[in-house]
């Protein structure tokens, strides 16, 4: 990166573009040289350094990030009006960066305070949850986590971060021997076995496909003190099912409150790696600084969980190289393939993407966006591969099959296992995640200002130089450890989070 009081950021010497710091004014210093500004360079966009023909190449982080248009002149603003995608043709190498990496010490470990579940891990919240087995009982379950959270029932359980009603859209009208099926019960499942709860009760209606018995049956699930299931139907309506899950929980409420924090090992800690409304900023602020925090908890034994396999379209080339085993890069590259023939069979492809907030911030192409974003998986070896909603168990560094779609995504890494997120964003996303915590990361200082009530994290001193990607980074790890023992994320503060858990719908809906 080149001088920091240059109103441009260059980040490899081969690079065809730089990134403004600050809006450039056409036929002002782009601060290289004699270059001057042929066009207004906003914030976050590129500027060419070079000459560059149509139909050339153009590169950004040392990679091929689309193909000129147009010719295009030095000092000129790169962007939709002159660079367009190019398929993404990589040869894809493996296990080239993927040696093993030497972690820390067993006694050198950090660890934090959380609840220990025995075999199911440990919690970094203390919630409970009802889990609807399909839409129809998607009301029913929010009125009772309502009596809860806002008509007194948790009066007394201090300890008790809140009920969580787990509704979505789906659960009938759904072939039961199909991929969309798998899915939705392997979600639901992975939350219903989550470290965060410390009680779960499962509401169906009771007539519909996605009935609870399969899936305690297939994956050896039984009902007791901590788990619990009903169905409307069988309970006679809704306002009995209310009553009976009322009392339900209130026998829960003493058990789950005489949880403890007691110090865990940080190989207990998963971390979701997530970006949602980037921008130009994104791969060389937040998304590095993620990077260099989520190789930090994995040197202290924990693991960390990057997804959003449409977002690392053009950028799997990076992780192929780091993959331990010929197998795990293999499994990466089957999964893209996948993600070729369902958007194609869906008359849409791969390349739909970036967003508009995501152009609107400086982001041109898919292969841009990707770069900057596998950035958030730091350096160790990718250890494994995983698709939608699987439990992670292995410890590292791994990869988990999902839409960029944020909600969607995010529920499949808490369903693998994952009990704190951490969220990168240019443009200001604002969800929350419950029953995981979601730390907020700021790529830039104008909108971390803006939006400061929002975000937990401010990465924009990496943009002017006033902080390094490494003290980033450091902050980031620390504020992680801090949240997994107990502070609360600003999400958590303003109780958001009851919207997103969302399981992806693959098929067709009969």
């Amino acid at each position: 990166m080149n001088d920091m009081t240059s109103p441009v950021i260059v980040l490899n010497t081969a690079d065809d573009v730089a990134v403004a710091r600050r809006s450039i004014q056409q036929g002002s210093p782009v601060g290289i040289e004699a270059l001057m500004a042929r066009d207004l360079i906003g914030r976050g966009h590129k500027v060419a350094l070079r000459a560059i023909a149509a139909g050339q190449e153009v590169k950004k982080y040392g990679q091929v990030i689309g193909l000129a248009t147009q010719d295009i002149a030095p000092g000129n603003h790169v962007h939709l009006h002159n660079l367009a995608m190019l398929p993404s043709t990589h040869e894809h190498q493996f296990c080239v960066d993927g040696g093993e990496r030497a972690l820390l010490p067993l006694e050198q470990r950090r660890t934090f305070m959380g609840f220990d579940r025995g075999l199911g891990g440990a919690g970094t919240r203390n919630y409970i949850g009802i889990i609807s087995s399909v839409n129809c009982s998607a009301t029913v379950s929010r009125y009772i986590a309502d009596y809860f959270n806002r008509m007194g029932g948790l009066d007394g359980f201090g300890n008790i971060d809140g009920v969580v009603a787990l509704t979505h859209s789906s659960g009938c009208a759904i072939n039961n021997k199909s991929e969309g099926y798998r899915l939705l019960i392997r979600t639901i499942q992975g939350y219903a076995r989550h470290p965060n709860f410390g009680g779960i009760l499962m509401i169906g209606l009771g007539c519909e496909t996605n009935q609870i018995a399969p899936i305690l049956e297939h994956y050896r699930m039984e009902e007791g003190e901590r788990l619990r299931t009903m169905t409307i139907q069988q309970h006679g309506g809704t306002k009995k099912t209310i009553d009976a899950a009322i009392s339900i929980i209130k026998e829960m409420l003493p058990m789950v409150n005489s949880a403890v924090r007691t110090q865990q090992p940080l190989s207990k800690l998963k971390l979701a790696l997530e970006c949602g409304g980037s921008d130009g900023y994104s791969g060389i602020s937040a998304n590095p600084a993620l990077g260099h925090a989520s190789d930090l908890i994995v040197r202290n034994g924990g693991t960390t969980v990057l997804a959003e396999t449409p977002e690392i379209y053009g950028a799997e080339h990076l992780l192929t190289r780091r993959a331990s085993t010929p197998e795990v890069a293999q499994k990466l590259l089957s999964r893209i393939d996948w993600w070729r023939d369902y958007t194609a069979r869906n008359g849409d492809e791969l390349n739909n993407n970036p967003s508009y907030g995501n152009k609107l911030g400086g982001l041109t192409t898919i292969l841009e966006k990707s770069l900057g974003a596998v950035a958030k998986g730091g350096s160790m070896p990718l250890k494994a591969v995983y698709e939608f909603a699987e439990t992670v168990t292995e410890q590292g560094f791994v990869f988990m099959d999902t839409p960029g779609y944020d909600p969607v995504a995010v529920t499949g890494q808490v369903a693998g296992g994952c009990n704190v997120i951490c969220f990168t964003t240019g443009r200001g996303s604002v969800s929350g995640f419950k029953p995981a915590p979601c730390v907020k990361i700021a790529t830039n200082s104008e909108m971390y200002e803006h939006m400061k009530e929002d975000m937990d994290i401010n990465c924009g001193g990496i943009v002017t130089g006033d902080e390094t990607i490494e003290q980033s980074g450091e902050r980031i790890f620390e504020h992680v450890i801090a949240v997994a023992s107990g502070e609360k994320t600003v999400s958590e503060i303003y109780d958001y989070g009851d919207n997103e858990f969302v399981p992806w719908q693959v098929g067709a809906v009969t």
